[in-house]
C-alpha cells in the first residue's frame, strides 16, 4: 500500500523522540499499520543533537508543512495556542490528518478544531495530549465503551506528583523541592502551569469529556496549586492515615459534573496515594468494569512519542475510511454530545482537612467548633499539636459538607480574633463509588 508521508513539526524533546522511535521501529511500525509510515520533512527553528536527521533538510516555516501536497499527515510538536492553531487549522483545510500532543491546544480549541476536522473528513488524534505514554485515551474511549463512567481521578503533572513525593519522604520546602525539579528539568523556569494546576486541568478536561460525552469547556473547570502546603501539612496527613496528592477529579453527579485541579488528602492504603515521583496515574470507575488503574511515565522523550507514533498508525490504518466509520475524537458522535453543566466548585462535595493558628488561650476551640456547627459541619477528627509558643496549630479533618458551607465557615473562622492567619483547607476524598 502506499506509504504514509508525514511532516514533523517541532523537533524538541517529543518531536526528537518522535522522529528516532519511527525512524528505528520502522520496520515494526509499517507491519503495525499495513504500510510504510515515512517521515518526508521535518519544521524546526532548531536542531535536536539527539536525532540524525542528516538525510533532511529542516525548514523554518511550520506552515509551509501544512500547505504541502505530499504530506499526509501533520504531526503538531511545537505546542502553545496560536501557531499550533493556525498549524493545525491550515492543515486540516488543506486535507491532512493531525496528530499532536497539545493538551492545551486540545482543551481550549479542541471543539472548533473537531468541527473543522469533521467537514474536511480527517482525523485530528492526540492520545500523547494526556498521561505521556500511557494510553488513557484509548482506553476510557474504546476499551470502557460499554460503561457509563461514574468518576476518574490522576496525577496527571509528575513535576507535582515530585515537588509531593519529596516534601513527605524527605520533609523538604516545596520552594526547595521546586528549585530541584527546576534544576533537573522537571520544572520550567516559569512553573506556573505546573504547580497551580493548569497543565493537569488542560488534561482533566480531555478525559472528563471523552469519559462522559460532554463538549471540551476548561474555563469552567476549578483549579488550586500546591504551594501553600507545608511540610508540617504532608506529616499531619500522614499521621492521620492520609497522602496529599495533587489530583485531578471529575464526577458525574445527579446535578451535573464535577472538574477539579487541587490538592487533596487520599488514605494511604489506595492505589494513587502510592505513585510517586514524577510518574502519572490515572484511576478510572466505570458501572460494568468497577475501578481500573492506568499507570506509567506521563513525560519525557520516547515516552510520549509512543502515543505519537501509536496515534500515527491509527490514521494510517484509517486513511480509507469516512467521518462515520472512525471512533469519533470524544468518544461520543458530535450530535450525541451531552449539555449536562459543569458544576461550580461550591456546588461540590468532600470532606475537608482544615489547619489553623489559634491563640493559647481558653474557649478559642469552642468558637471555631460552634462556626462550624452552625453550617452544618461535623468534625471527624481534631488534633491540637502541643508546642510551648504562644500560637497553637490545631487540625481538625471533617465529613462530607457541600464547599459553598466550607468556605462560608472559614471566612468567619479567619475574623476570629484568636485565629492567626488564613486557614489552610485541603479536601478529602476517599476515591470510592
Amino acid at each position: 500500500m502506499k506509504p504514509v508521508k508525514v511532516g514533523i513539526c517541532g523537533l524538541g524533546t517529543v518531536g526528537g523522540g518522535t522522529f528516532n522511535v519511527l525512524m528505528r521501529n520502522a520496520g515494526e511500525i509499517a507491519r503495525r499499520a499495513g504500510r510504510a509510515i515515512e517521515v518526508t520533512a521535518i519544521a524546526s527553528r532548531h536542531e535536536n543533537p539527539a536525532c540524525d536527521t542528516s538525510g533532511f533538510t529542516l525548514q523554518s516555516d511550520v506552515m509551509a508543512l501544512a500547505r504541502d501536497p505530499e504530506i499526509d499527515v501533520i504531526v503538531e510538536l511545537i505546542g502553545g495556542y496560536d501557531v499550533a492553531k493556525e498549524l493545525v487549522m491550515t492543515a486540516i483545510q488543506h486535507g491532512k490528518h493531525v496528530v499532536t500532543a497539545n493538551k492545551a491546544l486540545i482543551a481550549v480549541h479542541g471543539n472548533e478544531i473537531f468541527a473543522a476536522a469533521r467537514e474536511q473528513n480527517v482525523v485530528v488524534a492526540f492520545e500523547a495530549a494526556v498521561a505521556g505514554g500511557i494510553p488513557i485515551i484509548k482506553a476510557i474511549r474504546e476499551g470502557l465503551a460499554a460503561n457509563r463512567i461514574n468518576w476518574l481521578a490522576g496525577i496527571i503533572n509528575g513535576t507535582g506528583n515530585f515537588i509531593m513525593t519529596e516534601m513527605r519522604e524527605k520533609g523538604r520546602a516545596f520552594s526547595d523541592v521546586l528549585a530541584e525539579a527546576q534544576a533537573l528539568g522537571y520544572a520550567e523556569a516559569d512553573p506556573t502551569f505546573d504547580v497551580e494546576g493548569i497543565d493537569a486541568a488542560h488534561k482533566l478536561t480531555i478525559l472528563a469529556s471523552i469519559a462522559y460525552g460532554i463538549p471540551l469547556q476548561f474555563e469552567k473547570g476549578y483549579t488550586e496549586g500546591i504551594s501553600k502546603i507545608t511540610p508540617d501539612d504532608v506529616q499531619y496527613a500522614e499521621e492521620l492515615g492520609y497522602r496529599i496528592k495533587h489530583l485531578g477529579i471529575s464526577r458525574h453527579t445527579d446535578q451535573g459534573i464535577e472538574l477539579r485541579v487541587h490538592p487533596t488528602l487520599i488514605p494511604k492504603s489506595t492505589l494513587l496515594a502510592n505513585v510517586n515521583g514524577v510518574m502519572n496515574a490515572v484511576l478510572v470507575s466505570g458501572d460494568a468494569v468497577g475501578q481500573t488503574l492506568y499507570y506509567g511515565p506521563g513525560a519525557g522523550s520516547e515516552a510520549t512519542a509512543s502515543a505519537v507514533v501509536a496515534d500515527l498508525i491509527d490514521v494510517a490504518r484509517l486513511l480509507d475510511t469516512d467521518t462515520h466509520s472512525r471512533v469519533p475524537p470524544l468518544a461520543f458522535q458530535s450530535d450525541e454530545l451531552s449539555a449536562v453543566p459543569v458544576l461550580p466548585v461550591e456546588q461540590t462535595v468532600s470532606g475537608y482537612y482544615l489547619r489553623l493558628q489559634a491563640v493559647e488561650r481558653p474557649g478559642v476551640l469552642a468558637h471555631v467548633t460552634r462556626i462550624l456547627g452552625e453550617k452544618g459541619i461535623n468534625i471527624e477528627a481534631i488534633v491540637q499539636k502541643e508546642t510551648r509558643e504562644a500560637q497553637v496549630p490545631v487540625i481538625m479533618l471533617t465529613q462530607r459538607v457541600e464547599e459553598r458551607m466550607m468556605n462560608e465557615a472559614i471566612r468567619e473562622i479567619e475574623a476570629l480574633p484568636d485565629i492567626l492567619g488564613d486557614v489552610i483547607r485541603i479536601r478529602i476524598d476517599h476515591l470510592e463509588d
